[in-house]
């Protein structure tokens, strides 16, 4: 083995749907950074194109294709688009994802009375487009090469479910319940499937649970330092050597199935 070489991706194909996000495009910078020719996929095409131009002004190989991660069509379509454009993608990186303030329950909320359709826009998000449909659409063509390596965002919180977060928990610990099943599936067509759970890393999404507008700690950011080891929260750029290690068909040819935590110490922590 060239141990000199153990992480390029150079003739690596990655789709990163998601990619317009913010942990998304870290991913997107990473995997560029080692040689992969990265596919940004998302809906937002300002925030897509602006990330091929990052990663092409940092001497990186990228462009964007439009997709919509819950509908089947569209993961279709932009599969072939890939195919044609690139070849067929050898990589993909589900972190599509997100929450819903309906289903997040507040101090004093019920349970009982979280609406239906708000449950299942969580499922859909993280999920359905998140891990389902494009695992079916990409995963498909990898099974049939008997070459792939897919890997899945899930979250500290399918581990052992946060308060207040149940949709979103419930999702995320189904992602990596799939990944596991996928993982068992695939293995014999030389398809690896893993999963990073990421701690709390401050983004849109969660800034104003974690932040006062002042930029101090709120409550709740206190109680999630407060229970972190290493005293912080993540930054998004330390997820980029759990990708890569992942991604890479050398470092990690004998590693599937697994759910790698980034997170601090926080899920170790008891009292």
């Amino acid at each position: 083995m060239d141990l000199k070489n153990l992480f390029d991706l150079s003739g690596e194909v990655a789709a990163v749907i998601g990619g317009t996000g913010s942990i998304g495009g870290l991913m997107c910078d990473a995997l560029a950074a080692y040689g992969a020719h990265v596919v940004v996929m998302g809906r937002n095409e300002e925030n897509g194109m602006a990330k091929v131009k990052e990663i092409q002004a940092n001497g990186g190989k990228a462009h964007f294709q439009a997709t919509d991660a819950v509908k089947i069509e569209s993961l279709v379509d932009a599969r072939k688009a890939i195919e044609e454009k690139v070849g067929a993608p050898t990589i993909l990186v589900n972190a599509a994802g997100g929450n819903k303030p309906e289903a997040t329950l507040k101090p004093g909320d019920d349970f009982c009375k979280i609406p239906r359709g708000a449950w299942d826009t969580v499922f859909d998000l993280n999920l359905v487009g998140g891990a389902f449909l494009p695992c079916q659409v990409f995963g498909e063509a990898m099974v049939k090469a008997k070459k792939g390596n897919i890997i899945n965002i899930a979250s500290m919180a399918g581990m052992t479910p946060l308060s207040r977060v149940v949709a979103y928990a419930a999702a995320k610990a189904a992602v990596i319940n799939l990944t596991q099943f996928l993982a068992r599936e695939w293995a014999p067509a030389n398809v690896r499937v893993n999963a990073i759970s990421p701690g709390f890393f401050p983004a849109e999404q969660n800034r104003g649970l974690l932040f006062k507008e002042d930029g101090s700690y709120s409550d709740r950011g206190k109680q999630i330092v407060g229970h972190t080891p290493m005293n912080r929260f993540g930054d998004v750029e330390e997820l980029a050597g759990a990708t890569i290690w992942l991604a890479s068909n050398k470092a990690a040819s004998f590693v599937t199935g697994q759910n790698i935590v980034v997170d601090g110490g926080f899920s170790s922590m008891t009292i």
